[in-house]
């Protein structure tokens, strides 16, 4: 297997979150750290004063005997988030992230089911927390993140961070005299599966240190960065916020999905994490916007010429699509992908423009990052090369040698949350863990994900389709906004090919010219799979009216998927 292509980075070790934030801090004490807007206005905050902040937060918490418990935390992106996170990360309690986008039922299911006893929440859940107190009795003590004053049975953040600053300025320093050990449950994270009942997974700080720690031996990030994806997800909370800190790099927080664009052409960032649904809307807009102005056909000439120019040493990408550089701020040199195989039309697309976008592999089960591609070394057909402290390994390879994807290192959970079952059937003894993700290495070492073992589809002549392949061909469609394909079979179980339900876009459709997609989808569907072997075509294409369910990481529930349309 041939690796000469990878190169890691230098990285500054450490060994504790409180070391790597010690680190930001004697080093960039003054830099901002975090950018958003308050009351109208930007706020700025250094790393100096939110260091502080998450030790005032920390004082006061250990004075009250609540630092060694579950806390729980729920509310939207906010700069207070990311305070209360960072402080349970330096504490000897658990930090439990709670998906806000869950329904009461699923939400007060995993604050009983993981133990908190404290919950932070922020003003959009007060009254979710008010009317369901009684559903999480555990929980004793709670925090209104927005609130300037204590009332009966609730604190104010505000006056916790007041409380613990008078305590450690008087000489008392418990929070930062806390003994623990690295390799203890210090982040709870219940995953948003497609199927069955959230599963909490155990995360240890030592996890949490080597993902941001060898993670950055593989990538490389340049200056600050936009935070966009929901920071309950480790995704952002762990690759993004704690690699941002450790890079010294400042991170502007995104308020809503809304306001992307805009935050973009504001804080003019030069990296962004996003999922390929999002690059997916990025570049379907730009052409449409290119359409619509007339200037489609000057972009497909421009980017040949680019690319010609390229091939003998020459790159203007930046000033040849200036316009397009200027939509995402100017400044934007990585998008980092995670989530799901991105087309490689997208790749070769911002590759052409000058934007890398590089795409990785991840799973909460793995703190998240197990692999990502590099600026130098990118090819996004693949998920990269894996992260230098974890091994891969095939199992049960066909003859094109894909098999299940498992992992083992230091970023694999220590197991799931009072499921020892659950865990065996995942987690082996000599550390080895099942993903659940098919795929293959190719020959430059890179992970190459063909898509989730409990969705491939067996044909009766024992082909084996991984669907997400083809939804992809499909999701190449302009008009097309989501797609789910299956296999199909007649009354007696016998393979009758394979269908896809497609949700079309009313609003490309018109940017399209087209008054009947319901007829011109079969024709394009059909144009699109035609590279692909023949039991790899649909046969009966379905169009719902209607967007499919979806998880609160906006994959689509499979198991929702009416097959009987």
């Amino acid at each position: 297997m041939s690796k000469a292509k990878i190169k890691y980075n230098s990285v500054t070790k450490f060994s504790t979150i409180r070391e790597m934030l010690e680190i930001a801090v004697s080093e960039a004490g003054d830099k901002p750290a975090y950018k958003f807007r308050e009351n109208g206005d930007v706020r700025e905050v250094t790393f100096r004063e939110f260091r502080d902040t998450t030790i005032y937060l920390g004082t006061a918490l250990k004075s009250m005997g609540l630092a060694n418990k579950h806390v729980a935390m729920l509310g939207e992106n906010c700069y207070n988030w990311i305070c209360v996170y960072l402080t349970m990360l330096q504490s000897d309690g658990v930090y439990v992230p709670i998906d806000k986008e869950l329904t009461a039922e699923p939400m007060s299911f995993v604050l009983n089911e993981s133990d908190a006893e404290v919950l932070f929440y922020t003003k959009t859940y007060e009254k979710f927390v008010e009317e369901n107190k009684e559903n999480f009795p555990k929980i004793t003590t709670f925090v209104a993140i927005d609130s300037d004053d204590d009332t009966e049975n609730t604190y104010s953040f505000k006056k916790l961070i007041e409380k613990g600053k008078e305590i450690y300025t008087n000489g008392d320093h418990c929070f930062e005299a806390i003994e623990k050990s690295t390799k203890d449950m210090r982040m709870l994270v219940y995953t948003s599966g497609t199927t069955g009942v959230a599963k909490g997974v155990m995360l240890t700080e030592h996890n949490l240190v080597s993902c941001v720690y060898y993670g950055l031996h593989v990538a490389t990030l340049y200056g600050d960065g936009l935070s966009v994806l929901p920071y309950n997800h480790t995704y952002e909370a762990v690759a993004g916020i704690l690699v941002a800190i450790h890079l010294h790099c400042a991170l502007a927080i995104n308020e809503n999905l809304k306001t992307v664009l805009k935050n973009l052409q504001f804080y003019k960032p030069t990296n962004i994490y996003l999922v390929p649904a999002f690059v997916e809307v990025f570049y379907k807009r730009i052409w449409s916007n290119a359409k619509a102005s007339g200037k489609e056909t000057a972009l497909k000439i421009l980017i040949k010429v680019s690319n010609g120019l390229r091939k003998i040493g020459i790159d203007l990408r930046r000033k040849l699509f200036k316009s397009v550089h200027e939509a995402f701020g100017g400044n934007l040199i990585e998008i980092i992908c995670g989530g799901a195989p991105l087309r490689k039309e997208l790749g070769d697309f911002f590759d052409a423009i000058g934007i890398n976008l590089l795409n990785g592999y991840g799973i909460t089960e793995c703190s998240p990052l197990v692999s990502v591609n590099q600026n130098d070394f990118n090819d996004c057909a693949t998920v990269g090369i894996p992260l230098p402290c974890c091994e891969i390994r095939i199992d049960n390879a066909d003859s094109e040698g894909i098999g299940e994807i498992c992992v083992k290192g230091d970023i694999v959970m220590m197991g799931y949350y009072k499921q020892p079952t659950l865990t065996a059937e995942v987690l082996s003894e000599d550390g080895w863990f099942k993903t659940g993700d098919f795929g293959t290495v190719n020959q430059f070492g890179q992970i190459l994900i063909t898509g989730r073992k409990k969705n491939i589809i067996i044909l009766d002549n024992g082909k084996n389709i991984f669907p997400e392949e083809i939804e992809n061909y499909i999701m190449g469609i302009p008009y097309v906004a989501e797609t789910v394909v299956y296999g199909i079979k007649d009354e007696a179980g016998i393979d009758i090919g394979l269908a896809c339900q497609v949700f079309l876009s009313e609003e490309k459709l018109k940017e399209c010219g087209i008054e009947n997609g319901k007829e011109q989808i079969k024709t394009d569907i059909d144009d699109a799979l035609k590279v692909l072997p023949v039991y790899k075509r649909v046969n009966k294409i379905i169009v719902v009216d209607e967007a499919f369910q979806k998880t609160t990481t906006n994959k689509i529930k499979r198991d929702k998927i009416n097959v009987n349309l």
